[in-house]
């Protein structure tokens, strides 16, 4: 037993690192985890203190655990067996399935992540494009909102910088936990996705499993109060104009929810751009007959090289105003009646996102030039004439001045070769024509006019 052993000084090695491992594996790692949890822990609290609605437990489960309860939760279990059933496989491989699914769509929030840098890099990019406002919005209705309820902001889709907007001006409110689509599963922008806390969804699967997952994930994502976004259009707008609500999400969050337990709170928000970045991408898209935003990666890439060669050289202009507003909001408690009709609260929230809409400067002169060559002067008395047609609505002009208003959204017209100033007047360039009406599309409601269709291409 006390005999000396002999051996190769790499398999010597080998062993001392083997040990080493082991060492780290089954005592180190789980003390430093457990040291650096516990800090997390007290720095989420001191995070609460001053949120109007705190970080619930359920957002800071570990990724895992909440893969695991999810995949074993009941409803996920009969969906595996039905699955399973109806397309002839065995279970364990149905089980397979629902659990890459379940890795698809559950995030893995950091709250070091998103408060850290996410919401510093979200006040960075919103200043650095746009002269950010926050439009209509009654504090004291928002700060009335019971702090154990779960919210749900609900918005219109104008521009991937919605989620970037919203995420700063709420930055004092709570975490936002988003719906993203499959634009967003590259890497390396999925896991910093992921990290903020948002989830995946598959916006056309029809795979009835996957849908049970996810309605499981959403639905005790809202039991467990989680502060989300969602869009009910279910996409980018098109057209400028807001499309009609999808049942979806808005669907499984109203499912079996105990309002006894937790209220579910609707907050309706409004964006509105003087330039939205994809415009060109979805004006396309709308001559084309599609149906949803897609652009490849090298066409982002090679426009945010392009911004940032602008700004490098010095000639990078912001890209004007982006407002947003905040509606009234819906207490599902106070109005238990609309949990079991989701198409009429669905409706009702796009209705009061409608008449909130920021109306800026370039969408209004927009919906003024496209009725042809004017004047100067009959610009401005146009102008005057809407601004007062628009009292009541949430109107932002620059410095609060219409004279400056006027000039300011001609200037960005110019610039971007939508509008033109020939003899006798100002008018649209025949070009771009569809991407004023794109503009003027999103106010046009506020104005009592039908949204104008976007042509062919010539």
């Amino acid at each position: 037993m006390t005999a000396p052993v002999t051996l190769p000084l790499w398999f010597f090695l080998l062993i001392l690192l083997f040990a080493g491992m082991t060492f780290a594996s089954h005592f180190l790692f789980p003390s430093v985890r457990w040291f650096f949890r516990r800090r997390l822990e007290k720095a989420v609290k001191r995070l609460n203190r001053r949120l109007q609605n705190p970080i619930q437990p359920f957002k800071l489960l570990r990724r895992y655990d909440l893969i695991q309860r999810l995949c074993y939760d009941p409803e996920v279990t009969r969906a595996i067996v039905a699955h399973a059933r109806d397309h002839n496989v065995r279970e364990d491989v149905a089980f397979q399935r629902a659990r890459r699914h379940a890795r698809e769509i559950v995030p893995s929030f950091s709250a070091f992540a998103y408060f850290g840098w996410g919401v510093r890099l979200a006040r960075i990019f919103s200043n650095a494009f746009f002269r950010v406002r926050l439009g209509h919005h009654d504090p004291e209705a928002l700060s009335g909102i019971d702090p154990q309820a779960t919210v749900i902001f609900v918005m219109n889709h104008r521009s991937n910088m919605d989620y970037v907007l919203v995420t700063h001006l709420v930055s004092d409110r709570s975490a936002l936990s988003y719906a993203v689509g499959e634009w967003a599963q590259i890497w390396p922008l999925s896991r910093l996705i992921r990290a903020m806390g948002a989830y995946f969804i598959q916006r056309k699967s029809r795979d009835a499993l996957y849908r049970a997952v996810l309605r499981r994930y959403v639905q005790m994502a809202t039991e467990g109060g989680v502060t989300q976004a969602i869009f009910p259009e279910g996409g980018l707008s098109l057209t400028g104009a807001a499309r009609p609500p999808k049942m979806g999400l808005l669907s499984y969050i109203l499912e079996d929810v105990d309002l006894q337990a937790r209220d579910v709170v609707f907050v309706p928000v409004a964006l509105n751009y003087d330039r939205v970045l994809e415009d060109s991408v979805l004006i396309r898209k709308a001559r084309s007959g599609g149906e949803r935003f897609g652009a490849p990666i090298s066409l982002v890439m090679g426009a945010v090289v392009k911004q940032l060669w602008l700004r490098v050289t010095g000639r990078f202009h912001k890209f004007g105003y982006a407002a947003v507003s905040f509606g009234t909001p819906v207490s599902l408690r106070a109005v238990p009646d609309l949990q079991t009709r989701p198409e009429a609260l669905a409706q009702a929230l796009m209705d009061r996102i409608a008449d909130i809409v920021p109306v800026l400067s370039v969408p209004l002169l927009c919906d003024l030039l496209l009725e042809g060559l004017q004047s100067p002067a009959d610009l401005g008395r146009a102008f005057q004439a809407a601004l007062a047609q628009l009292e009541g609505a949430h109107v932002h002009l620059p410095r609060q001045d219409p004279s400056y208003a006027l000039e300011y959204g001609l200037r960005l017209l110019r610039e971007r070769g939508i509008a033109t100033e020939q003899a006798g007047g100002l008018r649209i360039v025949e070009t771009e024509q569809d991407t004023a009406r794109f503009y003027a599309n999103s106010i046009r409601h506020l104005l009592g006019k039908p949204p104008y269709p976007l042509g062919a291409e010539d």
